[in-house]
């Protein structure tokens, strides 16, 4: 764009010069015999007063111009150009030419005028010293409790980058407030190394639990957390407290106190499928099953596959015993197949003698030998005698 003062006539340029193409001359663009006309219509004037004129398309297939033409009896050549203002002008309004609106292309910039936002720069990287020097402060502050921070990174990664003031603020509750030993400690976090990255008022929450609505004495607290380090990295709301209220509620269980350590297991997954096993699988009617249940609650932490399964196979077809027994003594499925309920059902039928199972299981072997030998060289008892009905309650 020229710009030319208004006091001199003869040094202005053609009036050819004063002209603002619309159009681009580019080969990318080429131009069609369609006249147009921006709206609105922009003009350049300087700051002092002045006439203009817009000059009329032609009709011809050259390039569309506006001409600007600026008169001016003010300044001199060799004054300083005024600031250049841009002024809306009306819409031309001559008869015979028909308006069509630009298209897109004709107006969007080029590629050295348009705007390119700045790339965010990448954050600064990790320094490995600083990364460095924190894991073998967390080595040395846990290896103080006895505690070894290798084999829990491999278990747990998100210790890496757990920072070593909460595993401080962590280690400090535990064994100062539950006053955990370090062999506690130890145990607890190679059970549930995540307990290291869980916030500390979320284990707070979980102590609370056990105190106020699982009844443990503050005494027993210690011992029931080293028999299920579970209980402090479950959530409350969702396995805690519905647990609570399903073997309270449910099963009919008084005492929770005496088997916090079901309190971690899932109801869906670990109690439905073996209430489901005892009702329908053996046949136990449901209100003997949850009596089962609540006389021996720890029967929810057996498996079914590797526990129920064999020993209910080996009490009807080889001891052919009533059902009726293993609701008064559930008890049962607690000891060991081969170490104890086998060797023992062998001896009695090698004797002739059927024990009552709490007398053939509970008591020692020298117990159980003994009472073995007794009922051997023992005489029938006298028809009168009590016991006659006992052993002979089939006549």
């Amino acid at each position: 764009m020229e710009v030319w003062s208004s006091s001199s006539t003869s040094s202005r340029p053609p009036l050819s010069h004063h002209l603002f193409e619309l159009t681009s001359t580019s080969s990318h663009h080429p131009l069609t015999s369609t006249l147009y006309f921006p709206i609105p219509l922009i003009r350049c004037c300087s700051s002092s007063s002045s006439t203009t004129s817009a000059a009329v398309p032609t009709q011809s297939g050259s390039i569309s111009r506006l001409s600007a033409v600026s008169t001016s009896t003010s300044t001199s050549d060799t004054d300083t150009i005024p600031a250049i203002r841009l002024k809306k002008v009306e819409e031309p309004s001559t008869k015979g030419y028909t308006y069509n609106p630009p298209s897109k292309h004709l107006f969007q910039p080029t590629s050295k005028t348009a705007l390119i936002s700045p790339k965010p720069s990448p954050p600064p990287p990790i320094s490995a010293t600083n990364t460095t020097t924190e894991l073998q402060e967390k080595l040395v502050y846990l290896d103080s409790f006895g505690i070894d921070l290798i084999p829990l990174l491999t278990a747990h990664p998100p210790l890496i980058s757990t920072s070593l003031s909460h595993i401080k603020s962590t280690i400090s509750f535990l064994s100062t407030t539950i006053s955990l030993s370090p062999p506690a400690l130890n145990r607890l976090t190679s059970l549930c190394p995540e307990i290291l990255t869980l916030p500390l008022p979320s284990i707070i929450s979980g102590v609370t639990f056990l105190l106020r609505e699982a009844h443990v004495r503050t005494h027993h607290l210690r011992h029931v957390i080293h028999r299920r380090p579970r209980l402090l990295t479950s959530d409350v709301k969702t396995r805690l407290r519905p647990t609570l209220y399903f073997l309270q509620g449910t099963i009919g269980i008084a005492e929770i106190n005496k088997h916090t350590h079901l309190l971690s297991c899932s109801v869906e997954d670990k109690f439905i499928p073996r209430i489901e096993y005892f009702h329908e699988n053996i046949g136990i009617s449901y209100d003997d099953t949850m009596l089962i249940f609540r006389r021996f609650p720890s029967l929810f932490c057996y498996s079914i596959k590797e526990n129920l399964e064999p020993k209910f196979n080996y009490f009807v077809m080889e001891m052919g015993r009533d059902l009726k027994e293993l609701v008064e003594f559930p008890q049962y499925f607690s000891f060991s197949l081969e170490n104890r309920i086998k060797p023992r059902h062998l001896r009695c039928v090698e004797k002739g003698v059927c024990l009552p199972l709490p007398a053939m299981l509970r008591s020692s072997e020298k117990r159980f030998l003994e009472r073995v030998e007794v009922c051997c060289d023992s005489s029938m008892p006298a028809k009168d005698s009590p016991f006659w009905y006992y052993r002979h309650t089939d006549d």
